[in-house]
């Protein structure tokens, strides 16, 4: 019984390595193709939002996080 699980156990994993591999291959392949940009961005994005992005607001529970961190 635990001859034929470890069996079992080695053929789905190269089965499962198997199937990455040939997975990431592709995925490289497509991506080499589409990642010519313009040097103008970098590659970044630019949104068109207005809004002003905020990461951090000062307030008494941070303070007190950042008290009880250090």
């Amino acid at each position: 019984m635990q001859e034929s699980r470890r069996e079992f156990a080695k053929k789905a994993a190269m089965v499962a390595a198997g199937a990455a591999v040939v997975g990431g291959s592709s995925v490289l392949a497509n991506s080499s193709e589409s990642s010519v940009q313009g040097d103008s961005n970098n590659g970044v994005v630019l949104g068109s939002s207005r809004k002003k992005e905020i990461l951090y607001k000062k307030t008494a529970a941070w303070e007190e996080f950042y008290k009880t961190a250090k």
